[in-house]
């Protein structure tokens, strides 16, 4: 089975200020399972490193000011398209990441408040079928997996 996951969680230097944000147990699924990573920022166009970004609305926009909505959705898409070709069921995503995001997302005002709402990419795989967790979800996919 192929499983969708977010390259940050497997170590790759994609987040937005250059680093990763690697999960040793998400790294571990990779013994059982077919991982297919996908970073849908840097899909869309952006850099790395690259400001950060919140979702404001219908808009995702970067500490700068400037809307990046587009960037985020052509990631977003082009990570649909890989899912859909390669007939993934499931993803893994980074929390609170206005691409990846599951649960929670930042408010919009880049003061680090939380909010309950899903990322780009995880709003458009969700919306094709696409069963999403968190990092700290693992169990959860691996009970809906037996």
């Amino acid at each position: 089975m192929k499983i969708l996951v977010s390259a940050c969680l497997l170590g790759e230097n994609c987040k937005y200020n250059g680093k990763n944000n690697f999960n040793s147990l998400v790294a571990e699924l990779a013994n059982s399972f077919e991982i297919i990573p996908i970073c849908p920022e840097v899909f869309g166009g952006l850099t790395t490193p690259r400001l950060p970004s919140e979702i404001n609305g219908e808009f995702v926009i970067n500490e700068a000011g400037v809307d990046v909505t587009y960037e985020f959705n052509k990631g977003a898409n082009l990570a649909l398209q890989i899912a859909l070709k390669e007939n993934i069921k499931y993803a893994i995503l980074k929390e609170k990441s206005p691409s990846c995001g599951v649960n929670k997302i930042y408010d919009g005002n880049f003061n680090g408040t939380l909010l309950t709402g899903k990322g780009i990419t995880c709003q458009l795989l969700e919306k094709n079928g696409i069963k999403c967790y968190n990092e700290n979800e693992i169990d959860l996919l691996l009970v809906d997996l037996k």
